[in-house]
């Protein structure tokens, strides 16, 4: 599993000649109505397990949570489950919204 910095996240997202990776938000629903990183699949962690089978194993997901300690953990279980390409957002949604986006709501 690789680390990856909002910045770097922010620039694979806007480059037309790469393919987008699934942004896999692992954060509660209600952490997820609050705010998010625009068209991210929302998956809360505890139920990953049961909706394994709706991710495809050979399509790059970067997991996503609040400070990248609970995607941290789903990352490394898909990497078990035997997904190619994993990505951890370092730093969360609460990165993301310092580095790339500071209107995001914050909590």
């Amino acid at each position: 599993m690789q680390q990856l910095l909002p910045g770097v996240l922010a620039e694979w997202l806007a480059d037309p000649t790469r393919s987008k990776p699934v942004l896999l938000d692992v954060r509660e629903p209600w952490e997820f109505a609050l705010c998010q990183i625009q068209g991210s699949m929302s998956m809360p962690m505890g139920t990953v397990t049961q909706r394994l089978a709706e991710l495809d194993p050979e399509q790059d997901v970067v997991c996503i949570c609040h400070h990248g300690m609970r995607s941290y953990q789903v990352a490394a279980f898909l990497e078990r489950q035997g997904f190619a390409e994993v990505f951890n957002l370092a730093g969360g949604v609460a990165a993301w919204a310092e580095v790339v986006e500071p209107t995001m709501a914050r909590y």
